[in-house]
């Protein structure tokens, strides 16, 4: 029986339909959900709702349909922030293009992408903010260094956050605060993360000999300290992905969570499938618009995310489980990969962007931090923070036509759909009188995800932003009204 639930749920893919909207909620729980908007009306007439006032300056006509929410998200006397754009690199599994990059090589090439998808001047960006999770030494604020060496002024204040799998979503969100506390009119956020070259580490023995070694005055205090030196001072640390306070590997954090769902194995699997085949036929039908190409030095142009490998469920029920062996059921097959890229949004007060000529993307409105037992909720983000956003707006689940969740792990994804259907757990663990309910798939990532297009950790918050919008854009209707949408990344760390 399961530890969270009395007895086990199913979750079931309807067919894919199609979904309309351009106003954008976007969740970031743990991880981060912005609650955001953008509609192209004057008057608040057509549902699911609108905002009351318009992004152009022409009136559209507004056929009469059913509100969902009369509700407007623009709160009186806060400033309207805006998306502009989101560009990323091609995301790529480690050890392959980006092999010989460092991390702010990666950032800079999103900062030059930005810049060249948008044409925004560089003295009219205020400030730089990016996220990641492993630091290279040498380059441990990588914000103020990709921004130097991408040509921007060093008067420009740059720098780092850190907050795991949700780093780039804490610089999106510190750069909407910048904003609406008046410090800022335009801020470029994102992430950065290279896993083809990590930090390696001495022993903590051996740093400490060596730290006694640049002191020592004499031959004889060197060779006594060298002499100390021992075999297993030799030994690398290497760093790995662990919660700190609990010393588990996040795979096994998604293997138990998965387990006491009772999520078996084949929906697993038959949910990366998904994720694989998705992102397939959006790269096929050139739909993720925000990958840009670019020459790597001494390599090839990269133009595409090389990890998206449709495969087959015969294929993938032949891998052996990654973390808990040997019956565990989270495997390398529906797991998302190590990854290395960089992605870049340009955030702007409404009042900037469109002096400047620009037509925003998107309202960034609100945003949701939750935090949970690192040990047995790592991974439950996601069905803490939803009910949190949607009543912060005044909304309910119906009212959203968009969904993205970043997919570290298949059996995260499918926990966390099963406990937000679950009555028992909301009553049981979050105090509710009653289930949120599951987003439906026919919304739900249907530009694959974290498991097909990759996961490059400080970088993926980006991605998730700049999809919301993009599939707003692409899956709305032709009048210009957009009812909201959720994004939602998950719990951290990643």
């Amino acid at each position: 029986m399961s530890r969270y639930l009395p007895h086990s749920s199913s979750v079931t893919e309807p067919e894919r339909g199609r979904s309309v909207g351009e106003d954008l909620t976007h969740n970031i729980m743990t991880s981060m959900l912005l609650n955001s908007m953008w509609s192209c009306s004057v008057r608040p007439s057509r549902g699911l709702w609108c905002v009351a006032r318009s992004l152009s300056t022409t009136a559209q006509p507004q056929p009469h349909v059913q509100t969902k929410s009369k509700k407007t998200l623009a709160r009186p006397g806060l400033k309207n922030i805006v998306l502009v754009e989101g560009v990323r690199t091609p995301f790529q599994v480690s050890g392959t293009s980006f092999a010989d990059l460092m991390p702010h090589d990666l950032a800079r090439e999103s900062l030059l992408g930005l810049l060249e998808r948008t044409g925004i001047r560089k003295d009219a960006v205020d400030y730089i903010i990016y996220g990641t999770v492993i630091q290279d030494v040498q380059t441990s604020n990588v914000a103020r260094e990709a921004a130097l060496t991408a040509g921007f002024c060093d008067k420009i204040p740059a720098h780092t956050v850190s907050m795991a799998c949700i780093s780039s979503n804490q610089a999106i969100t510190t750069a909407i605060g910048l904003i609406a506390g008046g410090q800022c009119d335009g801020v470029v956020a994102g992430g950065v993360e290279l896993l083809s070259d990590v930090p390696i580490r001495h022993s903590r023995k051996m740093r400490k000999t060596m730290m006694s070694l640049n002191k020592a005055k004499t031959l004889g205090q060197r060779l006594s300290l060298i002499g100390s030196i021992r075999p297993a001072h030799l030994m690398p640390e290497l760093p790995s992905v662990v919660e700190f306070s609990t010393n588990e590997a996040m795979g096994h954090s998604g293997d138990r969570l998965a387990a006491a769902f009772g999520v078996s194995r084949k929906e697993q699997d038959e949910y990366a499938l998904r994720s694989h085949s998705l992102a397939k036929k959006a790269q096929d039908e050139g739909l993720l618009v925000d990958v840009f190409a670019f020459k790597v030095p001494g390599r090839e142009i990269v133009s595409k995310d090389n990890g998206v490998r449709p495969s087959s469920l015969e294929q993938m029920g032949k891998l052996k489980p990654a973390f808990i062996k040997p019956h565990g059921t989270v495997t390398a097959a529906n797991s998302s990969f190590l990854t290395d890229g960089a992605t870049a949004v340009l955030v702007m007060s409404e009042e900037k962007a469109l002096a400047l000529g620009f037509k925003p993307k998107a309202y960034l409105r609100d945003f949701v931090y939750v935090s949970q037992d690192p040990k047995d909720q790592l991974l439950l983000g996601p069905t803490y923070a939803t009910p949190k956003v949607l009543e912060r707006a005044g909304l309910s689940l119906n009212d959203i036509d968009v969904f993205e969740f970043h997919e570290a792990f298949a059996g995260q994804i499918m926990a966390n759909l099963k406990a937000m259907e679950s009555d028992w757990f909301a009553q049981t663990y979050m105090g509710r009188k009653s289930k949120i309910g599951a987003p439906p798939m026919e919304k739900f990532n249907l530009w694959g995800g974290s498991l097909s297009l990759g996961h490059p950790f400080g970088a993926t918050g980006g991605r998730l932003v700049t999809t919301v919008a993009n599939r707003l854009h692409k899956e709305g209707d032709s009048t210009d009204w957009w009812p909201p949408v959720l994004l939602e990344d998950r719990v951290m760390p990643c």
